[in-house]
């Protein structure tokens, strides 16, 4: 295990710790809605398909924004778009306390809420970009685990609306925002790895076959993560009759253990492979949500299931995220937002199959169904995928590829030409040589500091 000094010591922490933060706080304005859920459904007396669909919209609009907004942090920074983003948060919670007052004005201000969920391609190229490739799948754990923000929801926001009205909750969070705005204002600094690409460039990466594979298999661990996160609250209170509080704190005990162990997937990537790891946890994804279907009426057991789904649904957005700036070193903040994006739409799938599960079905438990069938068909395609990408551009199991020492590189009188269809070369550091969404047709020339092992 890296020593947490040598790690320190090898980026920038106060960029690290902002981008934390500001995705921390970001995540938890994303599922206020679904965290309020109960309290909403209850004064417009919502059906189920209902009560789905209106936790689904901030997470759709949140996932339509994250590609746009890595862009935008491409020309203008990381630092100043998480700027931007957060005074567009702030202004959208005043207008949800002054003016949602029906169904129609909270899904309004659903899309509203979806800025906060357009943070994370930012937020995790900004906290990893300071770090080297042997800690990159740490330093995107920790950034990632901002998804704890979850749980600052699902825990403060339901007593508040008990004490003062859930439109109050809306204003509260938005003097929240003012923290991380604070953070990383102060302590933030705009990493080196940043280039100065077009657009074309920019969107390549919306054409190559890995953007879309690691898309669709994030779409099962974060989608999962988002969707069950937000409609938790009133599977809860109306599977099991707690209150909405209680419902909140069951929720929270899920949420904390999938955004614990993002870091712990991360780190566990760097050692074994991100390729293995998703393995496992796509695994443990598909078991769990059949047991907690069939969970029958006890709320313990279906809560400590839950709690191992989302154990592993954690997991499993480290290891996506320990393999994501192996694969595009340079414009990570691009490829992570569209990777972001339709994974997050995966999270739109989750409450509304279960809204019509419960509708039409009269149980959750073929909206349980329908996504563990999801996870054992991505488990499928990573499978397949992970044969080309070891020939290509990580090492076995999906860690990354160490370069050769100085001394053992063949000399200049040895060229070496072996064609190579993927895999972007780095220096003898581990730095990417000037590598974009277009990855290099053939291998650096054994002389020259790219030659692998």
């Amino acid at each position: 295990m890296a020593r947490p000094t040598n790690f320190l010591s090898s980026g920038h922490w106060p960029t690290l710790f902002a981008s934390f933060l500001y995705f921390d706080f970001c995540f938890a304005v994303w599922v206020l809605n679904g965290a309020m859920g109960p309290f909403i459904g209850e004064s417009f007396g919502l059906s189920a398909a209902q009560k789905g669909f209106m936790v689904s919209v901030p997470i759709l609009a949140g996932a339509l924004m994250r590609f746009p907004l890595g862009v935008l942090a491409q020309y203008i920074g990381r630092k100043n778009a998480a700027m931007v983003e957060m005074g567009l948060i702030v202004a959208a919670l005043t207008y949800g306390y002054f003016f949602v007052d029906s169904y129609d004005s909270v899904l309004a201000m659903g899309v509203l809420l979806g800025i906060a969920g357009a943070s994370f391609g930012v937020a995790l190229s900004l906290g990893s970009g300071w770090y080297p490739p042997r800690y990159k799948g740490l330093a995107m754990g920790l950034a990632g685990a901002g998804n704890s923000g979850t749980v600052l929801a699902v825990l403060f926001a339901p007593p508040l609306a008990t004490l003062y009205g859930w439109q109050t909750v809306y204003g509260i969070a938005a003097l929240t925002m003012l923290v991380p705005m604070s953070v990383m204002w102060q302590c933030a600094k705009e990493p080196p790895d940043r280039e100065h690409q077009t657009l074309r460039q920019h969107l390549a990466c919306l054409l190559e076959k890995d953007g879309w594979i690691f898309s669709l298999i994030y779409a099962v661990t974060f989608g999962g993560f988002i969707g069950l996160a937000s409609f938790l609250p009133t599977y809860f209170h109306d599977q099991f009759g707690v209150s909405k509080v209680e419902a909140g704190q069951l929720t929270m005990l899920a949420t904390l253990m999938g955004s614990v162990v993002r870091v712990l997937g991360g780190h566990l990537s760097d050692r074994v492979g991100g390729v293995r790891t998703l393995s496992a946890v796509l695994i443990g994804v598909a078991v769990s949500l059949l047991l907690c279907g069939w969970a029958g009426d006890s709320v313990w057991l279906a809560t400590g299931l839950f709690m191992a789904c989302f154990a592993a649904l954690g997991a499993g957005n480290g290891a996506v995220f320990q393999l994501v700036p192996l694969r595009w070193p340079t414009t990570t903040a691009v490829a992570g937002s569209m990777i972001g994006e339709i994974g997050a739409l995966g999270g739109g799938f989750v409450p509304n199959a279960m809204g019509l599960s419960k509708q039409y079905g009269g149980s959750y438990l073929w909206g349980f169904a329908a996504f563990a069938l999801a996870t054992v068909t991505m488990l499928l395609v990573l499978w397949r995928a992970q044969k080309r990408w070891t020939a290509s551009w990580i090492d076995q199991g999906g860690k990354a590829r160490t370069p050769l020492p100085a001394a053992s590189r063949p000399g200049p009188a040895t060229p070496v030409h072996a064609p190579v269809p993927h895999g972007p070369a780095v220096t003898a550091a581990g730095a990417p040589v000037g590598v974009v969404n277009a990855v290099p047709k053939t291998r650096p020339l054994a002389s020259q500091p790219g030659a692998w092992r």
